[in-house]
């Protein structure tokens, strides 16, 4: 499992960007949640003649084929996730790359047929937590699916009570929101799951800086030996 800290684009992502510059970063992830077509070239344009690397990519509904190819040819993009279609449509190019995408669990019970149809599960480890505590069915199916088929790459971001999934639309400021680690210690609940659960790319869904973000790379990885 490699872990990798990311840029993040609910809060600050500009700033995160030139922090991974003067940090000399080689690798991160990149969520694309909450950025548009124009601030997505504006990403792009910002990253450009650097040798960055971006492994994994949370893509949006509203991307095109060009965004895609341009990801894995300069950033040698190998794995994507996006949620499943009765939550966001699909973009519309998806199945010249579907076996590079991966399902993520967010509040969709995970559907087999569609697991089926791409390379497999990106499991959200605070979103499957979170279904441990307050939603028992879909947990129990979810790690079905997980046992049946794997998983390809995660989501790590912290557990915190109440449960996120219960707070939906819910307007946060960036140090209240659930993806911002307020301390290490919402990061125990990773010590519940096996090793199996994690998969070849773990992204860090943290609104903390990308300094914040290596701290918890360290202190997950200390944990989890």
């Amino acid at each position: 499992m490699k872990i990798l800290p990311a840029i993040t684009t609910i809060f600050d992502w500009r700033e995160k960007i030139e922090e991974v510059k003067s940090l000399g970063l080689e690798e991160v992830a990149l969520f694309l949640t909450l950025v548009n077509f124009k601030e997505r070239q504006e990403i792009f344009s910002l990253l450009k003649n650097t040798k960055i690397k971006i492994p994994f990519v949370h893509l949006r509904s509203d991307m095109v084929k060009d965004e895609i190819d341009y990801l894995i040819r300069n950033y040698r993009t190998e794995a994507f996730n996006f949620h499943t279609k009765r939550e966001f449509p699909y973009f519309s190019d998806y199945k010249r790359y579907r076996k590079m995408i991966y399902i993520e669990n967010v509040y969709e019970p995970l559907d087999e047929s569609e697991i089926k149809e791409f390379a497999g599960i990106c499991l959200d480890l605070s979103h499957l937590d979170n279904d441990r505590l307050f939603r028992p069915d879909i947990y129990k199916h979810n790690i079905e699916m997980m046992e049946k088929y794997g998983c390809g790459c995660n989501h790590i971001s912290p557990a915190e009570k109440p449960s996120f999934l219960d707070k939906r639309g819910v307007e946060y400021t960036k140090n209240q929101h659930p993806h911002f680690l307020k301390n290490l210690s919402e990061l125990n609940y990773l010590k519940n799951y096996p090793k199996k659960y994690f998969g070849k790319f773990a992204a860090l869904e943290m609104e903390n800086s990308i300094k914040e973000q290596l701290e918890a790379r360290d202190y997950i990885i200390n944990m989890l030996l």
